[in-house]
Order: C-alpha cells, then structure tokens, then sequence
C-alpha cells in the first residue's frame, strides 16, 4: 500500500534575508518573514523603520539590494510590478477625479483588455462588496473621505489580486470615521479571503485589524505575532514601549526559581514577586514592565493590601496622584511614588474603570489630585525583559 504524505502548506509571501540600501543608509536588514494566505499582516513601526520599503519591494516598486521575495513559491525579486498578482492602495487613494465611481473600479480592467460585460459584472461585484453600489454614478467630489477610501479599495479588489497592500490606508480620515473604517477592512479582508498586507504606524489600528503584526525598527524585525501576544508577551524593551503604555522598573534578579522569582528595584521599596521563574543568574540586570490597567489602587484610608503570600511586603507601593486625565470609560492617573531605601522612586501610570455615575459616584467621579493611594499587583502581572 501507497502511503501519501501530507503536504505542506506554503506560506504564500516569502521574504528570505532581504536588505535595501539607499548609499550608505540601510533602510531594511536582513528580514526573513513569512505570510500566511488569507491573513490580515501588519507592517507596523515607527516612521524610517523600514515598513514602507518592505511594502514597495513587495510590490516590485524597489528591488532588495540583498536577498529574494516569493510570492505562492514563484520568485518575484525583479519582476516588474505588473506583472505581480498584487494590487496596492495607497495613502492618497488616487482616485481619478474626471471619472465616475464606477469608472475609476473599472479602469484598471479596461487597461487589461476585459471584456466589458466582465468587466461591468465585476465592478458591480466590487461596489456591492464596500457598500457602494449606488454610487457608480457620482464623481469622486461627491464622496466623503471614506467613501473615496473605498472606491480605491473596490479598484485594487476587482482585479482579483492574491495580495492586496495598503499604504497607511486611514491616515487621512478623521478620528471617527478612522475608527469605523477600521471595522470595514477587516470585515472585507474576511469577506473576499484575499491576503492583506498593510502597513501603519498606528498601534491601534494594528491591533484592532491585523492578525498578525510585524514590529520593525531601525530596518530590523523586533517581533512578529498576534496583537495579544505583542501586548501581553513583548519580546524587548523597545516592543513593551512602542505597543501601549507600560511602566518599565530597571532593577536585577534576586531570586529565580523555576515557579517564583523575585526582582529588587531602587524604585520601589520591597522585591517584586513574580509567579514564574526568568531563566537569568542572580543579580542579572533586568527590566520589570506593567500595563496601567494591571495595578489597582488603592486610597491609604482604606488600609494597605496584602502583597504575594510569599512575600507579602512585595507589589505593593505608596505614592501619590499628581495628574489625571479623563478618558470616558476610564481614568489614567500618574502617581509619583516614593522609591525604595535608597530614594529613586516613579511615576507610576494607572488605568482606573470609571464606573456608572448613579450607581457609583466614587468610580464614575474618580480620586483627585493628592490624594495618597496603595498600587498593588498580581504576581502574574510584570513582563520581565532580560538586559
């Protein structure tokens, strides 16, 4: 009997080492990185860090200076751009203001010779999918910003790309209509399967799209997961820093067992007990990072809370609030704590749920500025990041 062996399934964009210089300036660094069909993947990083550049070598709009780029296993690396099965939308959409909507989906199969009754069930198909159908008839000057948005997205899809790349694709919307929109990309990504490649500076509008993220700065990959795992599992320091806000404590390892560890720092005055072991040697150097939401507070009035039962002086701190702001459904507060033994306290920044006002004034009102409060948190809480 024949046994078949199963096949592997193959990503459907490769980058392999691939680097870009312009003169003397190294743009993108050896990145080897691997995209999955159907997925939402996220170039994301700070302005110059090389996500731009990765997007238009993907796009054949500049050739690696290093390295090969594959797309469903065929080697891309100097294929011109019209000749790749990918279709870009770019920051500006570029729409044509001459032409009508339903012109402008249409344009790019006009070039390729389709015949019109395609073409025309096709742009219908295309319209209908970002919700536009009734608008073929109208100019793009009599469109919102949104709207112009997705009659770029429609002209990109209907040419049935296997990748579609988007260039900063909401940056010149409005801070409402960004957040809708945000929703309609990744509902159309998931409805027509195509692969999206987008690249942004925006962590939210990462996190709140992508299913996977590629974190890159100074042209090198930082880390490459799923959102959760960005925020909650960052892989170093410059990641715990960009994805979200973070408390960072500089401080070594005291203890360091496989199921505890304990980290002593000059910011706050008693070890911080963590419920799981670091893999670094006594006194390594390390860095503590907690998420303001992780950290209660607590008024002093009310009494100090107890720490880890192994160490029940740990993860508690006293400080007091000296700024807030109001966010709708919560607070953030900076407290300035006092630092340990040898001085060297912090500001600590807390996230506080603001509660509903005629069920609880406390919480919907908040803590003012000065009064003195307990932080505390859960073992499990801290990130810790080696060095």
């Amino acid at each position: 009997m024949t046994m078949t062996m199963p096949q592997t399934l193959q990503p459907l964009i490769q980058f392999e080492a691939v680097s870009k210089r312009f003169g003397s300036f190294i743009a993108v660094d050896d990145v080897s990185l691997d995209i999955e069909r159907g997925e939402f993947f996220s170039l994301l990083g700070p302005s110059g860090c090389g996500k731009t550049t990765l997007l238009r070598m993907l796009a054949g709009l500049e050739t690696p200076s290093e390295g090969r780029i594959l797309i469903d296993g065929v080697d891309m690396t100097h294929v011109p751009p019209n000749r790749r099965p990918v279709n870009m939308v770019f920051q500006s959409y570029a729409v044509f203001p001459h032409l009508t909507v339903a012109q402008n989906v249409a344009y790019g199969l006009k070039i390729d010779r389709v015949p019109r009754d395609e073409r025309e069930a096709r742009v219908e198909e295309a319209l209908k999918l970002v919700k536009l159908d009734e608008f073929g008839h109208r100019k793009p000057d009599q469109l919102s910003g949104g709207q112009r948005q997705r009659v770029a997205l429609a002209r990109a899809l209907v040419k049935r790309p296997k990748v579609l790349l988007l260039d900063e694709p909401l940056s010149a919307l409005d801070a409402k209509l960004r957040d809708a929109m945000r929703a309609e990309l990744a509902q159309i990504q998931h409805d027509v399967g195509v692969t999206f490649v987008m690249v942004t500076h925006d962590q939210d509008e990462a996190l709140a799209m992508a299913s996977r993220c590629a974190l890159m700065n100074r042209g090198r990959l930082q880390q490459v997961a799923a959102p959760a795992d960005l925020y909650e599992y960052p892989a170093n320091r410059f990641v715990a820093d960009f994805i979200g806000t973070i408390n960072m404590v500089e401080g070594r390892l005291s203890i360091d067992e496989p199921d505890h560890a304990a980290v002593t720092a000059r910011q706050v005055p008693a070890p911080i007990y963590l419920d799981h072991g670091v893999t670094g040697a006594p006194d390594t150097p390390v860095w503590v990072g907690i998420r303001p939401e992780k950290i209660t507070m607590t008024p002093i009035a009310q009494g100090r809370p107890e720490g880890p039962a192994a160490l029940p002086q740990a993860n508690v701190v006293a400080g007091t609030i000296v700024r807030s702001a109001y966010l709708g459904s919560q607070t953030l507060y900076d407290v300035e704590t006092g630092g340990g033994p040898n001085g060297g306290g912090m500001v600590f920044k807390v996230a506080r749920a603001n509660g509903v006002r005629s069920l609880s004034p406390s919480l919907a009102t908040g803590l003012p500025v000065g009064e003195q409060v307990f932080l505390s948190w859960a073992p499990g809480a801290p990130v810790v990041l080696l060095g």
